[in-house]
């Protein structure tokens, strides 16, 4: 999930630029607002029964000045998520100015945007909050603010990182493709569903191509289908994506990516793999099987595939390559495990999918930790059977005194993913309060019990936070934008009844959506393609009678391997990049996990009772 910046969070972050220290402030002290106002909602209500009725008008409005902002701080890191894949087999001079050109594609879809965007807010000002009985623009201005921001800091960072000559002949071909693009225009609005095909697939694969980072794909896709092929404003746009940043539901998202910094800086889930450890470590496969068990619980708790991989391996692969594991055999197991564990809550991608398909979120929860059993199980029998020559010599059973001492140090981390899906899971609290509970445990927890966490590391990870967050925030809305885009054409309704139309009902419609969320995990990652798909998908599924939270588990798991399936998906590159090993020497070890996974997955699909026994 987890999540964009992952590739940049593998490689450590980059520290932003000095004059971007303000506004990187600023973001920190809205993220605590957010957390404060929502802690002070829960404890209002659940502890004295009295509501605060502008609690989520203050988070709303908080909430999205930290996603544009924390857009602009991952522009001015390079940390919003990129497909790097064909740029890496460019040569150097065509990558030179193909990166010029992914940046000026970059500036001039938010430049596109600048005067819809302030236009948009003025509008908004004519509305008028029910709480707090301020104009709605006060919200809005978080809009034309963050994409001036990030239109100057995309300039700024393409004349610092390109030669001049490769930046006025990537604009040239800029000002040539738009100047013919303006001239067809009359041919375009002929054209039908050909647009979808020229606008929405063929330009947003090119920007792909290019290293243009997913969000700005899919923005200037849909960007140049509006403004050429139709004749809607560029006003509806800015519109589709205020909604798609600012869903209540969605609040969750910065605090569990906190929650994951939290536990990286206090050990936490490093107590839980050094547990797993003195429990299982002296049996056959026994290593395979801490790894794994530690992804599942581990996710639990931060809830990225990111976090979860680098506590996890550091801690496992010396001792595990001394028992003869081969290293492209431990980063298969990693990637793969990785993906089992991305249903485990609080999964932000659950969160998202919840938000954008009008699933129960308590029904993901709880039917995710069912689904994330038949993966660890498909992927432990492997690993079994993988485990035949592991060399033993010398190992030995951990003392009970061992196991004792670590679980107690392991239980206040243990406690806390079946906290979080009991709390949710229960209808006690929604994602959004449990992920405020959540986080107040761990940094309190983690305080007595695990070290604690330094003044300047807290203000790190609550600028790293607020950068990750507006890169995933900036993917849902522009992804949602596309997705409106496609439905106003009428392309979802035809996509639809072709579904319904195909042979073998319910079980080919299963099909067709495993083969696409692979094909679309990989080349776009979790969240893009959940947001993109979701709106089309989900409404055909419910007319064939499948079960939403059942279809969610089976959309979430295809994803998630197809984002760990090489040569493309960009997880796999994430493992061996926190593994230290050549994706040369892993591909060829992975795929054995991949059809242990893609088995469960079959396995998931046709048998909907895995998926709604919990429910």
């Amino acid at each position: 999930m987890a999540l964009p910046a992952d590739l940049a969070e593998a490689e450590g972050v980059r520290p932003g630029s000095a004059i971007m220290r303000p506004v990187e402030f600023v973001c920190a002290a809205l993220l605590l607002v957010i957390v404060g106002v929502l802690l002070l909602g829960v404890t209002s209500r659940y502890v004295f029964s009295l509501p605060v009725v502008w609690i989520d008008e203050v988070a709303s409005i908080s909430f999205l000045w930290l996603a544009m902002l924390g857009s602009a701080i991952a522009i001015d890191r390079n940390e919003h998520l990129k497909l790097t894949l064909f740029i890496g087999l460019m040569p150097e001079r065509l990558r030179d100015f193909v990166n010029a050109l992914a940046m000026l594609i970059v500036a001039a879809f938010l430049a596109g945007l600048i005067y819809p965007a302030i236009d948009y807010a003025i509008e908004e000002s004519y509305v008028t909050s029910a709480a707090l009985n301020i104009p709605n623009s006060w919200r809005t201005s978080a809009l034309p603010a963050g994409i001036i921001a990030m239109f100057l800091l995309a300039l700024r960072y393409a004349v610092k990182t390109s030669r001049i000559s490769d930046l006025v002949l990537a604009a040239a071909v800029l000002a040539a493709l738009a100047g013919a693009f303006y001239l067809l225009m009359p041919v375009f609005k002929t054209l039908g569903y050909g647009n979808i095909l020229i606008f929405l697939v063929i330009i947003v694969a090119l920007c792909l191509v290019a290293g243009v980072p997913i969000a700005f794909c899919f923005g200037m896709g849909t960007l140049c289908f509006l403004a050429f092929s139709t004749t809607v404003p560029m006003l509806v746009m800015i519109g589709r994506m205020d909604e798609g940043m600012s869903s209540i539901i969605l609040l969750s998202v910065p605090i569990f990516v906190l929650l994951g910094c939290i536990l990286d800086a206090t050990g936490m889930g490093k107590a839980i793999v050094d547990f797993l450890a003195s429990m299982l470590g002296h049996v056959r496969a026994g290593m395979s099987y801490v790894l794994l068990g530690s992804l599942f619980l581990v996710s639990g708790i931060s809830g990225s595939k990111v976090s979860d991989m680098a506590t996890v391996a550091p801690a496992l692969f010396p001792e595990m390559k001394r028992r003869g594991y081969q290293p492209k055999e431990l980063i298969a197991l990693l990637a793969t495990g990785a993906a089992m564990a991305d249903t485990v809550p609080p999964s932000i991608v659950l969160i998202v999918l919840g938000s954008v398909a009008g699933v129960s979120i308590a029904g993901l929860f709880n039917a995710g930790f069912a689904i994330a059993m038949v993966l660890l199980l498909s992927l432990a029998l492997l690993a079994r059977w993988k485990a035949i020559g592991e060399d033993l010599k010398g190992v030995l059973r951990a003392p009970f005194s061992t196991i004792g001492r670590t679980a107690l140090i392991a239980a206040p981390a243990l406690v806390l993913p079946f906290l979080i899906r009991g709390v949710v899971g229960g209808g006690i609290a929604t994602a959004t309060e449990v992920s405020t509970i959540a986080v107040l445990y761990a940094f309190v927890i983690g305080i007595i019990l695990y070290g604690g966490i330094g003044r300047r590391r807290c203000y790190a990870m609550l600028v790293e936070t607020a950068a990750l967050s507006g890169a995933i925030l900036m993917i849902l809305g522009t992804a949602l934008a596309m997705a409106w885009a496609l439905t106003q054409t009428g392309f979802a309704r035809d996509l639809a009844n072709v579904m319904a139309g195909l042979p073998g009902g319910w079980l080919s419609f299963m099909a067709v959506t495993i083969v696409v969320f692979l094909i679309l995990g990989c080349m776009l990652e979790g969240l893009p393609a959940i947001v993109l798909m979701a709106p089309l998908m989900f409404p055909i599924a419910k007319n064939l009678g499948i079960n939403d939270v059942h279809y969610s588990m089976v959309v979430v798991t295809a994803m998630n391997i197809g984002l760990m399936t090489p040569p493309i998906g960009i997880g796999f590159y994430i493992a061996c990049k926190i593994g230290n090993v050549s994706p040369d020497e892993a591909m060829g070890a992975i795929w054995p996990y991949l059809v242990a996974l893609i088995i469960g997955l079959v396995i998931i699909a046709v048998v909907p009772g895995l998926s709604t026994w919990v429910l």
